[in-house]
């Protein structure tokens, strides 16, 4: 990994094993709750395992969740952050919608199979098992247009009805998020606002860590400190006049429902999973603030743009001087007061990774995969996964025995960035490089 520092303001923030945008963070357990279906593809049969994951949710909680990837791989304890559907295949899915109505109507939101029958008008009963597998392949239909039927007669009843009373639903808001997540300006000043978005009643506001040394203050617009927020609620980082140049971040946490038809993606080469039903799960999302006297003082973030097949990378600038920067070969000058987003081209399936350095030991990550679009089906079947599974692991995936021999390398999210840093982004077979810089503001500096 390439990695590079220029001088510049910023005091040491510690490096989360995993960064995310705001929301839920969790850890895939495995298929649970599954029954057999059959993946015809090339005029060839293949069965598969189509049910409900299960998720452990960082600092508390359970999610169960639906594949959106049929032919992408599950990998054992593969790290997932919540995410908006643009960031994922869903991005230019016209039936993302209909896949929000199935989750609502079907198994386990509608957990009294009997009724789930009726309403069908099912045959035959319905298991946990069925009812997941059935409701599983009416998804795919809609996430990867597969054409996959459930093995059981009812599950397939199901999937079918399903199919067809699908309606289009709008996206769910986000569990927890703050926007931006990055801002800056001048010691002595609010900085901000930094705005709670959220379906929870109330979050838990925690200042800087090192708030009792910095001075530094979480309060609302008239400077009142600030321990507790609900949605739509402006919190601002208020910074002493005598503070030294550099950076702090604030968090917010909630325990509430995560809401059903939030996308999960994984860091990791790892099938994108559905919300299905969640249980109290703690959510969290965090804001870094940016300060400094004099010079550029900007505030950056990070997150994908599957519009335009990268990673966004947006800069602002609330100093009294430009803040220049090269990024994939070009330079860029943000200045005074203004504000600009570039786009960083990346590969479908690249992997790529940033690493944030500063002054004063200060470091960041962001690293995964640009995974905007559903796979496409192996020309050969059952190809895509070792001989010894006895289905692929693309379809909903395998159950935890049988994850075993794909190897988890972690997951992450957007990571807001500081002045004067620099960002390494290397790309699986790429190694290409990225430098930000400030200005210098005179030639002998």
């Amino acid at each position: 990994m390439a990695a590079g520092a220029v001088a510049g303001a910023g005091a040491a923030v510690a490096d989360d094993a995993v960064q995310h945008q705001g929301g839920a963070l969790a850890t895939l357990d495995g298929l649970q709750t599954y029954d057999q279906a059959v993946l015809h593809t090339n005029g060839k049969d293949q069965e598969i395992l189509a049910g409900l994951f299960e998720m452990t949710v960082d600092g508390g909680g359970q999610l169960q969740t639906y594949c959106i990837d049929i032919h992408n791989p599950t990998q054992d304890q593969a790290k997932y952050v919540e995410t908006s559907w643009d960031q994922t295949s869903l991005n230019k899915n016209q039936d993302a919608g209909k896949i929000r109505w199935i989750l609502q109507n079907s198994y386990p939101q509608v957990n009294d199979l009997a009724a789930l029958a009726e309403s069908a008008d099912l045959d035959g009963p319905l298991t946990d098992k069925t009812a997941a597998a059935g409701t599983q392949v009416a998804i795919w239909r809609f996430s990867d247009k597969a054409d996959v039927t459930a093995s059981d007669p009812a599950a397939e009843q199901l999937a079918d009805w399903l199919e067809k009373s699908a309606k289009d639903l709008g996206e769910p808001k986000a569990s927890l998020s703050l926007e931006p997540n990055a801002v800056s300006g001048k010691p002595g000043s609010r900085l901000g606002p930094v705005t709670v978005r959220t379906d929870a009643g109330q979050v838990t506001v925690t200042p800087p860590a090192d708030a009792a040394a910095s001075g530094v203050k979480v309060t609302d617009k008239a400077g009142k400190p600030v321990a507790s927020a609900a949605d739509g609620t402006e919190l601002y980082f208020d910074v002493p006049e005598d503070a030294a140049d550099g950076t702090a971040e604030l968090s917010v946490q909630a325990t509430m429902s995560v809401p059903v038809g939030r996308a999960f993606a994984s860091a990791t080469k790892s099938q994108t999973q559905i919300l299905a039903g969640s249980s109290e799960s703690t959510v969290s999302a965090k804001a870094t603030a940016t300060w400094a006297k004099a010079g550029a003082i900007p505030s950056l973030s990070a997150k994908k743009n599957c519009a335009k097949g990268g990673v966004d990378i947006t800069a602002g600038n609330k100093g009294d001087e430009p803040f220049t920067f090269s990024l994939a070969g070009y330079e860029h000058t943000i200045e005074a007061g203004e504000s600009r987003t570039v786009t960083v081209p990346v590969a479908e399936d690249q992997a790529y990774d940033f690493t944030i350095t500063g002054p004063g030991g200060f470091k960041k990550n962001f690293k995964g995969v640009l995974d905007c679009k559903t796979a496409s089906a192996p020309a050969q079947p059952g190809t895509e996964t070792p001989s010894s599974q006895p289905s692929p692991a693309s379809a909903g995936g395998t159950s935890a025995g049988l994850e075993g021999d794909l190897a988890e390398t972690g997951g992450s999210s957007a990571t807001p960035m500081i002045a004067g840093i620099a960002i390494a982004l290397v790309l699986a077979g790429g190694g290409a490089v990225f430098f930000l810089r400030k200005k210098k503001a005179t030639a002998g500096e």
